[in-house]
Formats: C-alpha cells, structure tokens, sequence
C-alpha cells in the first residue's frame, strides 16, 4: 500500500520535510515513488508547497496520507 508521508531533510536541528508518495514497508528516509512538495517549519509562518494535481492523482490512487500530511493538506484545501 502507498502512503503519502514526509521525509527528514535538512541538517542537525534545522529540519524541512518533503511530502512524498512511498510504500508504506519502506524506511522514512528510503526511495520514493514520487516528490508531491515540502514543508519546512522553521521559518515564521511554516512555509508549504504542495503540487495538488500530484497530490489528488496519488490520492485518486488510493494512497493514504499520514495524519500530518492529511493535516496539511486539509490547510491548502487539497482534502475537504
């Protein structure tokens, strides 16, 4: 099953994240299946970008995203 989940990018204690589509065996860190955007909450406010036709195609999918990207992408209007 896909999931669409974020990654850990960035050095030592100044992380930004990626939204990504991955099967859900897969480490946190490990090759996935497609980069849908970012999300860096260390700038004031959190900057997010979010591809939507990439994100409502792997949704249409049926991927299932983790409660934070759901939370995500509830903020940008991609889920009702």
């Amino acid at each position: 099953m896909v999931k669409i989940r974020l990654t850990r990018m960035g050095s030592k204690k100044a992380p930004f994240y990626r939204i990504v589509a991955i099967d859900e065996r897969k480490a946190r860190d490990a090759q996935y299946l497609d980069n849908i955007g970012y999300y860096d909450p260390t700038k004031e406010p959190a900057v997010v970008k979010v591809d939507t036709a990439k994100a409502t195609e792997w949704l249409n999918k049926g991927a299932q995203p983790t409660d934070t990207v759901r939370s995500i992408f509830k903020q940008q209007n991609i889920i009702k």
